[in-house]
């Protein structure tokens, strides 16, 4: 596995890949051990991140390597058909994922998600429109909402 930094409007974000793509997305410098950098330079993935922040990309291409539950991978399959620009409730995946009364679990696959933005969480808000739980904080949320729904691009 190996692992890039980006400087993002949001802060550092770290990367880590494996020969079979993209496997995890955490907000802060937060690399685990065993890994090495990746000297190839940009990345697809930093490149694409980039381009998102920017407000130029609204739909990301990259081959993904993640882990999970047959159940959590069912939920975020689910949140990658969330358009750009709109969110989806807790309760609204589990139906979309035939477990209707999942709406908690829905939350805490949610919050196992590897891969932040990218598999776009973000876009999940409670039954009544309101911000919920976030794991790089609501604030954050709020931003790459604010970002998709407005066009508005954090780059000064």
């Amino acid at each position: 596995m190996h692992y890039a930094l980006m400087n993002s409007p949001m802060g550092p974000v770290t990367l880590a890949s494996t020969d079979k793509g993209l496997a995890s997305i955490h907000f802060g410098k937060t690399v685990p051990s065993g890994i090495v950098p990746d000297e190839s330079g940009e990345s697809d993935g930093v490149k694409q991140l980039s381009e998102y922040f920017e407000g130029r990309r609204t739909r990301f291409e990259l081959p993904l390597d993640i882990d999970g539950t047959p159940f959590q991978k069912s939920v975020w399959k689910e949140l990658l058909r969330i358009p750009y620009g709109e969110t989806r409730s807790y309760g609204d995946i589990a139906k979309a994922v035939g477990k209707p009364l999942a709406a908690r679990a829905v939350g805490m696959a949610n919050h196992n998600n590897p891969l932040a933005i990218v598999i776009p969480c973000h876009r999940v808000v409670g039954q009544n429109g309101s911000l919920t739980g976030y794991a790089g904080g609501l604030h954050l949320k709020e931003q790459l909402l604010s970002i998709e729904r407005q066009g508005t691009t954090l780059f000064t």
